[in-house]
């Protein structure tokens, strides 16, 4: 395919290399030992240590065992192996701050926990903003015209009050005293 991922060579050695070393690295950031790594993963200690000198290719079964020890989706070690392209969508912020090799597994959750609660709490406040949005429009009016079955001389588009007096005549018609459009057009 030639596409180089994350600093990846093309060259399957090369390949093996960086995942073996974005492995160590993770295993690093957790705080794990080789052996409690291997022991997490059900593997044997001396395979891991292969994997990681980038002189195994382990199969997706494997990767999957490793991520799981790693507390990391599969899909970021198969998309490190080569297995899987890198998402083209919008990423998942949660998935790249539990990859990140910087951070411990404690900052790790702490900031997945936060982001999170930002995500819920925006998704909440867009819900919301519909409901007043589409209470706005149930009884607006305008340029005198009921919306939605709203009498013209309830709110204009800009959620002030519309005297009836303010609503004149549309194609020949007139408000009546209930403010709904009579005669003409209307």
């Amino acid at each position: 395919m030639g596409v180089t991922l994350c600093g990846m060579g093309t060259d399957p050695a090369e390949r093996w290399n960086d995942l073996g070393a974005f492995i160590r690295e993770q295993r690093g950031s957790a705080r794990l030992s080789l052996r409690r790594l291997s022991e997490l993963a059900g593997i044997s200690n001396p395979y891991l240590s292969q994997i990681e000198r980038g002189l195994r290719r382990p199969s997706a079964e494997i990767l999957q065992q490793i991520a799981k020890a790693l507390r990391i989706s599969a899909e970021t070690l198969y998309v490190q192996a080569g297995i899987l392209d890198p998402p083209s969508e919008v990423p998942d912020l949660a998935r790249q701050i539990l990859a990140d090799p910087h951070l411990n597994e404690e900052q790790k959750q702490a900031l997945v926990r936060i982001y999170l609660s930002f995500r819920r709490e925006h998704e909440g406040e867009m819900a919301a903003g519909m409901v007043d949005a589409g209470a706005a429009v149930a009884g607006a009016a305008v340029d005198g015209v009921a919306v939605d079955g709203a009498p013209a001389g309830g709110a204009d588009v800009d959620g002030g009050p519309v005297p009836p007096e303010a609503v004149a005549t549309v194609a020949g018609g007139t408000a009546g005293e209930n403010g709904r459009m009579t005669g003409g057009a209307g």
